[in-house]
């Protein structure tokens, strides 16, 4: 049997080749024949309801909202799912299908184009965000939901589709023939910030240590391996995934002890999950980033590195989602989700309805400039020393270095780095009016106060040194 953990709010999990057995309780004969009345109250009322109620029903129907209602009177992760919803769990959690490469969502009962993603059929066809996708191979899409819409524009690799697109600024909507291709979720995004390297994990599918690695790496040649000063993990708004996954994530950081153990209802199910030596961020200082919609295999990262004591959390208190869902096929009938354990931080502490605390808590901000009051220096007063020792070895009073201009907190003060988020594109996105990574940056008070940590501790090390 596999355990998975399961985000907050959306199922993401995969499968363990487990067979589910319907056994009576192997408690008294009392007990049992109870149970057994009861079941036959349930037979009883359904019979009534497909016999007398209003209008006709459908059998199977009904069976799937009475499961649904009883594992929903268990707890809040606890559910079944029917074989169309399992396959599109599997979908999910693989992180790769037959599609268009393109993130949507329902604006009045159209599909809009929230982002196409990098290197897809969608960004190669130009689709662009706001884009509204008025028709599917001609079928309008007005009453369509938007997993209706979603799962028509999925389908085997090399199949062709039709796009009818509304851009604003045309008159008339046009069509987009497009190629279906297969599409991997990229749950690993990382750039550089200066000489700190930003990791983005948005969830945990089976791509992202793989894909945590590969980030590590170029960041390295980037920066180069002796010259980065740490690394931010975000993980905030991060609802779990594979349970596999936060343990590999968790190791790739840890050289040794226990990353997370989980207990269940009987204690032979107790596991324990250990980190092997080697640390793919060569000791360098981390910061991680939460907040309330980091939750279950996210919690299991930061639960680790904080008790090792291997990063600094800052941020806001986690979702506190501590339980494990096992999921169990049932037979040419879908699968259970059923919550089976409890998960322990390796301090034993369970952050069930608890959370995580931060190290730092730091809140949802926005940062503005505002202009800095003038105050005179000792240059502006009349008859003052003149500076004999200046660095110009004049014996001029040392020139006033200009601020930079439109540099924010965080911005690395460091001679020849460039400042947090900056790119080669950003002066060009600018004088055409978009929004670059460098202003998402800067409005990121978290970030900031994450890069302004790590710099320090770097400035801090480099000088205790000499």
């Amino acid at each position: 049997m596999r355990n998975f953990f399961l985000g907050a709010v959306s199922a993401i999990a995969l499968v363990g080749t487990v067979a589910l057995v319907t056994v009576p309780d192997s408690g008294p004969s009392a007990a049992s024949s109870e149970t057994y009345r009861q079941l036959n109250l349930f037979g009883d009322v359904f019979e009534r309801v497909r016999n007398d109620y209003v209008e006709p029903v459908n059998d199977s129907d009904m069976v799937e909202a009475a499961i649904n209602g009883m594992l929903a009177s268990l707890d809040p992760h606890s559910s079944y799912m029917n074989q169309k919803q399992y396959s599109e769990m599997q979908v999910q959690t693989r992180g790769e299908f037959g599609g268009l490469g393109i993130e949507v969502t329902m604006e009045n009962g159209l599909v809009k184009v929230v982002s196409p993603i990098d290197d897809t059929p969608a960004a190669k066809a130009g689709l662009q965000t706001g884009d509204l996708i008025v028709q599917l191979d001609g079928q309008q899409v007005q009453g369509l939901t938007l997993q209706e819409a979603v799962e028509k524009m999925r389908g085997p690799v090399n199949s062709k589709i039709t796009l009818t697109i509304q851009r604003a600024g045309k008159e008339k909507p046009f069509d987009v023939v497009l190629t279906r291709a297969e599409i991997k979720v990229q749950s690993v995004r990382a750039r550089r910030e200066g000489n700190v390297g930003y990791i983005r994990i948005t969830s945990f599918s089976e791509q992202t240590d793989s894909g945590l690695q590969r980030a590590i790496a170029d960041l390295k040649k980037q920066i180069g391996a002796d010259n980065i000063q740490g690394y931010v993990l975000d993980l905030r708004n991060n609802p779990g995934g594979l349970l596999d996954q936060a343990i590999a994530v968790s190791d790739d950081f840890l050289d040794h002890g226990e990353i997370v153990s989980t207990r269940g209802r009987h204690p032979e199910d107790a596991q324990r999950f250990n980190a092997r030596p080697g640390d793919i961020a060569d000791g360098k200082p981390i910061v991680v980033l939460i907040n309330g919609g980091s939750a279950s295999a996210s919690e299991i990262v930061a639960g680790a590195l904080q008790d090792h004591h291997r990063a600094v959390l800052l941020g806001t208190r986690s979702f506190g989602k501590g339980s494990v869902q096992t999921i169990m096929p049932l037979q040419g009938y879908g699968a259970l989700r059923l919550t089976t354990a409890r998960y322990y931080t390796p301090s034993g502490r369970s952050i069930q309805a608890e959370g995580i605390q931060p190290d730092i808590t730091v809140p949802v901000a926005k940062l503005e400039l505002v202009d800095e009051p003038q105050f005179r220096s000792e240059a502006d007063l009349r008859g003052h020393l003149r500076n004999d020792g200046g660095e110009n070895g004049t014996g001029a009073p040392a020139a006033k270095e200009p601020a930079a201009k439109g540099k924010g907190p965080g911005a690395d003060a460091g001679k020849g780095q460039p400042s947090a988020g900056a790119s080669p594109t950003s002066a060009t996105e600018k004088a055409k009016g978009k929004p670059t990574e460098a202003d998402a940056d800067a409005a990121d008070y978290q970030l900031q106060r994450a890069l302004d940590l790590l710099r320090g501790v770097s400035l801090f090390s480099a000088r205790a040194g000499n």
